[in-house]
């Protein structure tokens, strides 16, 4: 039986090199300097600071071009609240999403089912989505659907077996 996988991944590589490009450009910048302005990676979030919020949004702007020439999607990115840090500083936390949520993949399953495509199941399997079908086309034809509709996480389809 013909089938593929649905998953959701970060490439971390691109996303490190987008950060250290990223905070290059905050140490070189006129606009930025005396802001302490910074951005750091850790495991999972990429944190952001600066001296006031207006600045940090300059700083998330200045992350997102090097992100997206580095073709890493931003739906990624899941930004929380602006906070007060100490010295007069903000700062904001942005938590890097991997994988499907179970949420988001009971709404993929149904959005697969309500294609109507005859043959074509689609089951859960941890993090991931494995879609089975009888033709190629039909899941080809699931494959562009998927593609084409918004369902805020950036999609990948890999292992596509016939």
């Amino acid at each position: 039986m013909p089938s593929f996988d649905v998953v959701s991944e970060v490439d971390s590589q691109e996303v490190r090199n987008a950060v250290d490009q990223a905070a290059r450009e905050l140490a070189t910048r006129y606009d930025f300097k005396g802001t302490d302005s910074s951005v750091e990676l850790k495991d999972t979030e990429i944190e952001l600071r600066s001296v006031s919020e207006d600045r940090l949004n300059a700083v998330r702007q200045v992350l997102e071009e090097k992100l997206v020439k580095r073709k890493v999607s931003l739906k990624v990115l899941d930004y929380a609240k602006v906070e007060d840090a100490a010295g007069g500083t903000v700062r904001q936390v942005t938590t890097l999403q991997a994988g499907i949520s179970s949420d988001k993949a009971r709404e993929l399953n149904k959005h697969i089912k309500g294609l109507g495509l005859k043959g074509i199941q689609s089951q859960t399997q941890g993090e991931q989505l494995r879609v089975i079908g009888k033709k190629r086309d039909d899941l080809q034809a699931v494959i562009a659907d998927l593609k084409a509709g918004d369902f805020g996480i950036p999609l990948q389809f890999n292992n596509f077996r016939d």
